[in-house]
């Protein structure tokens, strides 16, 4: 067994990569909201459109992509997603030549649908290489890297996109750093084609009877599972809604009064705290419940934001950039707790619990609307809500329909 467990370290090495570039990718689109929502002249509610495309591919995508992953495996699943992102951020070229905000959400489309493959195909990949009694841990040390990458976007973001607006008030200035990453992303699909990963057809190992068992069986009975998709719902709502106004708030000259290339690399640190959660997390949760720990983070959420919306000012930045810390086991932990127990389902369940992340397509714009209505400080009482729910899924969601033998 240990031979076992050690020849799994390389294929993790390879995933932790490719967890990075797609953070990476994904949060630069906190950079893209306040660019284009001034090159288009866009209202608050317009610019999340920008999150609406680009998340909405999740609940386009996610359930297909887990049907493709069943039929072709992880690796060439994985191979798949990276190829689709490639043409994605090669759209943008033509969108900024063209200075079309639809182009740009359809580009954006395309880049999540990408994504999307690769969030069916290597989330679960990782929580069945190894033990299942430490899957939620190594779920969380391999989404560290992802948020590795979600840190470091907003940087590039920063010192590219953002640093080229006053020279270059115009859309063109996306245009070469998207070239550059379908460049990597096409190099990466490359290595991990030549790369040998282990092939596991079952998470149960028992691929032999899932054909009669799927007679006598339904996803559906998997209540944790349902739940799951909804606090998944709910958590990348809130963080993407966070994350993608912050910018904004922090420009505001009662709360941060920042320009909007400092205010971007203020944002570094609202993926940072995320970043070095997941590490902790993912040593600290080979001891502790996840599903006490996800509760413990969603109560410390709710408090933060809580004092922001009362204190105001420079500290209801810091409060609102320290969430990203307790965020951070969030997304790998009701994963692999809505995981549980599916057996042979594990695929399709990947996929399902990736149509919840269609909730960064569909929070945003509620919160946007609230900002133009109320007040974008005010506007954060949305992600609360978010967190309220999975602080249910915690406590007592995750273990609800679990079928019994």
């Amino acid at each position: 067994m240990p031979s076992s467990q050690q020849s799994y370290r390389g294929p993790l090495m390879v995933l932790t990569l490719l967890f990075f570039m797609w953070g990476l990718i994904t949060s630069l689109n906190d950079i893209l909201i306040p660019h284009l929502k001034g090159v288009f002249t866009l209202s608050y509610f317009q610019a999340s459109l920008i999150q609406f495309c680009f998340f909405t591919a999740y609940f386009v995508v996610s359930f297909p992509a887990g049907r493709l992953v069943e039929r072709v495996g992880y690796k060439t699943g994985i191979i798949v997603g990276l190829g689709t992102a490639a043409v994605g951020c090669l759209l943008f070229y033509p969108a900024a030549g063209a200075h079309s905000y639809g182009f740009f959400l359809t580009a954006l489309f395309v880049l999540a649908a990408g994504i999307t493959v690769l969030q069916v195909s290597a989330n679960p990949y990782v929580n069945i290489l190894g033990k299942p009694e430490t899957a939620a841990s190594r779920l969380n040390l391999t989404q560290a890297f992802n948020a590795l990458g979600t840190t470091v976007g907003p940087l590039v973001g920063a010192v590219t996109i953002l640093a080229l607006v006053e020279s270059d008030p115009t859309a063109h200035s996306v245009q070469m750093p998207y070239l550059i990453l379908a460049g990597m992303l096409i190099a990466l699909a490359v290595v991990i084609g030549l790369f040998r990963l282990p092939i596991i057809k079952d998470a149960d190992g028992d691929s032999d009877t899932a054909s009669t068992r799927v007679q006598h069986d339904s996803i559906w009975k998997y209540r944790h599972l349902v739940l799951g998709v909804v606090a998944l719902f709910m958590y990348v709502g809130a963080e993407v809604s966070i994350g993608s106004y912050l910018v904004s708030l922090m420009e505001m000259p009662e709360i941060g009064g920042l320009d909007s290339q400092t205010a971007g690399k203020y944002l570094a640190f609202y993926w940072g705290g995320a970043m070095i959660g997941r590490f902790l997390g993912g040593f600290v949760m080979r001891w502790i419940k996840p599903n006490l720990a996800l509760t413990f983070n969603a109560v410390m959420n709710i408090v933060l934001i809580s004092s922001a919306l009362v204190l105001g000012g420079k500290m209801a930045m810091w409060l609102l950039i320290a969430v990203g810390f307790f965020n951070s086991i969030m997304f790998p932990t009701i994963f692999s707790l809505g995981l549980k127990d599916l057996g042979h389902f594990t695929a399709k369940g990947s996929g399902l619990l990736c149509m919840g992340i269609v909730g960064g397509a569909l929070i945003p714009p509620i919160q946007g609307l609230f900002a133009d209505g109320l007040g974008l400080l005010t506007s954060f009482f949305v992600p609360i809500a978010c967190y309220v729910y999975i602080c249910f899924y915690g406590l007592k969601g995750h273990a609800m329909g679990l079928p019994k033998n």
